[in-house]
This record gives C-alpha cells, sequence and structure tokens, in this order.
C-alpha cells in the first residue's frame, strides 16, 4: 500500500476575505456561513483570527513583511560594510606607528 501526500486546497485572500465579511458585516454565524462557501467551522474562524489581527495590526500583511525582509537585508550588508572599515582603519593605524 503506498501512502499519498494529502494535499490540501488553498483559497485566494479574496474568497476568505468574502467568506469572513459574511460574518462580520452580515450577520450570519460562522457555521452558516462556513457552510454557505463549502468550508469547515475550523477553518474559517482561523481566518476570521488572521484578519481581525491584520486589522488591528499585530501581523504583518505581505508588502509590510517583504519591506521588513529587504530592510534585515540591508542592515546585514551595512554591518558588514562598517565591520570591514573597523579592521582596515584598526590595520592602516597599525602602520603608521
Amino acid at each position: 500500500m503506498i501512502k499519498q501526500k494529502r494535499q490540501y486546497k488553498s483559497y485566494p485572500k479574496e474568497f476568505k476575505e468574502e467568506a469572513v465579511a459574511l460574518v462580520s458585516e452580515q450577520g450570519y454565524t460562522v457555521a452558516q456561513a462556513a457552510e454557505a462557501v463549502g468550508v469547515s467551522t475550523s477553518l474559517l474562524y482561523k481566518w476570521k483570527e488572521h484578519i481581525e489581527q491584520e486589522q488591528a495590526g499585530h501581523k504583518l500583511v505581505n508588502s509590510e513583511r517583504e519591506e521588513l525582509l529587504a530592510l534585515r537585508k540591508e542592515v546585514k550588508h551595512l554591518r558588514m560594510e562598517k565591520d570591514i572599515l573597523k579592521k582596515a582603519s584598526a590595520f592602516f593605524a597599525k602602520e603608521m606607528k
């Protein structure tokens, strides 16, 4: 018997937002909204929590995450340059003595 890897269905962000909007804006219960869009209630609860945290500013959106990664990369590069310059200045200070 060969075990197959389980494939999970992925949903676009717009679909998730619309499903959560059924609960938050139109007064559906989570169970009703989950049944209406064809997903499990636990999945809809996760989407709802994620979207609420993004709106409250607790989670980074993709553009913020990308910017953060770019800034971290730049900081790493600048620190490396600074360390090289420190070592070079120490070397030349020894040479001048």
